[in-house]
């Protein structure tokens, strides 16, 4: 069993494709607690257009929130312990952290399935994590992305 599963979540529906396989996961009482983890990771190109920062973040952040909670709502009607986080940083490296902080058991996260050049421009959050994550790591491919 584990005991705590991290889920980072970036609002989309390629991320959310993750949480089926927390629900089956849960549903065989495989999972104790699932941490819904969102990353507020706002590029320092950004500070220097004259942009407020911090109207910025707020935004970001009360769209997290709001979408967080929303999930916690769903997950929890189905029987789960859901926890949720927003944390400001740099995406792979925050997740990676809060996995080490926390004594995440497992990860699991979305992966866009890019290859190639696409990988190489775009980079991966989800190979970051994989990478340099304390606990193992279950990369999910979405429906959209397999061929």
């Amino acid at each position: 069993m584990y005991k705590k599963v991290l889920v980072p979540l970036d609002g989309s529906d390629i991320a959310e494709s993750a949480l089926s396989q927390v629900k089956n996961m849960a549903a065989g009482d495989f999972i104790g607690e699932v941490v819904l983890l969102s990353v507020i990771d706002i590029p320092t190109l950004y500070l220097s257009e004259g942009i407020d920062f911090n109207a910025l973040k707020n935004d970001h952040f009360n769209k997290y929130q709001n979408y967080l909670v929303d999930l916690q709502a769903k997950l929890s009607a189905k029987g789960i312990k859901v926890k949720t986080e927003i944390i400001e940083g740099r995406a792979a490296q925050t997740i990676v952290d809060y996995a080490k902080k926390n004594d995440v058991d497992l990860i699991v996260i979305a992966t866009h399935g890019y290859t190639g050049m696409k990988k190489l421009m775009f980079g991966s959050v989800a190979l970051r994590v994989l990478h340099e994550s304390p606990a193992p790591v279950l990369l999910i491919r979405p429906e959209s992305c397999q061929t």
